[in-house]
């Protein structure tokens, strides 16, 4: 059992950044590949990016390529998303999830824990 808890989010003018947080229980977090997703209101679900269990390979949605980094570090069981060039289309809650496999994935269906999300708000 995995339990994830996101930190970091608030308000934000557009252009600026935030990093979000997302801390895991337990001591198998290396053993997990994490995503961020979002979901803005009246929308579903959308990826935003993933990294693999040591970090070396991460991927992005083409929409935050070149804008958000993620990362993560093991020894401290958190997985980070620095997000910069902040868009008003990126308001939304944003969701951390852990992927029972080494091996990341853009597809929400393939993640087995979810956090309860933190909101991002971006005003123009």
């Amino acid at each position: 059992q995995v339990q994830l808890v996101e930190s970091g989010g608030g308000l934000v003018q557009a252009g600026g950044s935030l990093r979000l947080s997302c801390a895991a229980s337990g001591r198998t977090f290396s053993s997990y590949a994490m995503g961020w997703f979002r979901q803005a209101p009246g929308k579903e679900r959308e990826f935003v990016a993933t990294i693999n269990w040591s970090g070396g390979s991460t991927y992005y949605a083409d929409s935050v390529k070149g804008r958000f980094t993620i990362s993560r570090d093991n020894a401290k069981n958190t997985v980070y998303l620095q997000m910069n060039s902040l868009k008003p289309e990126d308001t939304a809650v944003y969701f951390c999830a852990a992927r029972g496999s080494r091996r990341y994935s853009d597809y929400g269906s393939e993640y087995d824990y979810w956090g309860q999300g933190t909101q991002v708000t971006v005003s123009s």
